[in-house]
């Protein structure tokens, strides 16, 4: 299978509202529309974990990213564009006034956890879904996370719709993403490194 028709079935599968298996910017991860809220609820169910843990997004651009936040901070702005280089550690920043999403998918405090995918499957399958993508971590709540497609819990596999084919075969370590929390008041606060 080409990459195209892994894409295009993937898409498919989000556009009716199922769950797909996916390879990140970082780990594998469990994806959904991030603006249908029985998906996300879904995804809580097959990771066994409470909704009250907010999910993180996916998109491809800054254009997508300001549909979903209702005033980014400069600073985020300027964050973006130092990790804009290939080298750079997938960063996830928290945001406030998250807006046109899933009510079951924005934390409690309104924020929301967005990340621009540089990774080119992910990049391209943000780009050709055209709204925000669930990504979490492809495990049971508790569990590690699957860095490789092999890693992956038969439970998983066996929950979703559609397992994505590009990189299964791959064997190398990937790490969850870093995460920074920005406040609208510009405080800034480091989640996880």
């Amino acid at each position: 299978m080409t990459r195209e028709e892994d894409i295009k079935n993937a898409v498919e599968v989000l556009r009716k509202g199922g769950v797909i298996l996916y390879p990140t910017d970082t780990v594998w991860g469990i994806g959904c529309d991030a603006t249908n809220a029985e998906a996300v609820k879904r995804v809580y169910e097959i990771k066994q974990r409470d909704d009250s843990k907010a999910l993180i997004c996916l998109v491809d651009s800054d254009a997508r990213l300001q549909r979903y936040v209702r005033n980014v901070p400069d600073v985020a702005w300027q964050l973006l564009d130092s990790m804009k280089d290939s080298d750079s550690k997938p960063t996830t920043l928290i945001l406030d006034g998250a807006i046109n999403l899933a009510p079951n998918l924005i934390a409690e405090d309104g924020s929301i956890g967005m990340r621009i995918t540089q990774e080119p499957f992910s990049k391209e399958l943000c780009y050709r879904f055209q709204k925000a993508l669930v990504s979490t971590s492809a495990n049971i709540s508790g569990e590690p996370a699957a860095q490789n497609y092999q890693d992956i819990d038969p439970r998983i596999l066996e929950a979703v719709d559609y397992v994505c084919w590009s990189r299964r075969q791959e064997h190398k370590p990937h790490q969850p993403s870093s995460i920074i929390r920005l406040k609208e008041n510009g405080e800034v606060s480091i989640i996880r490194k």
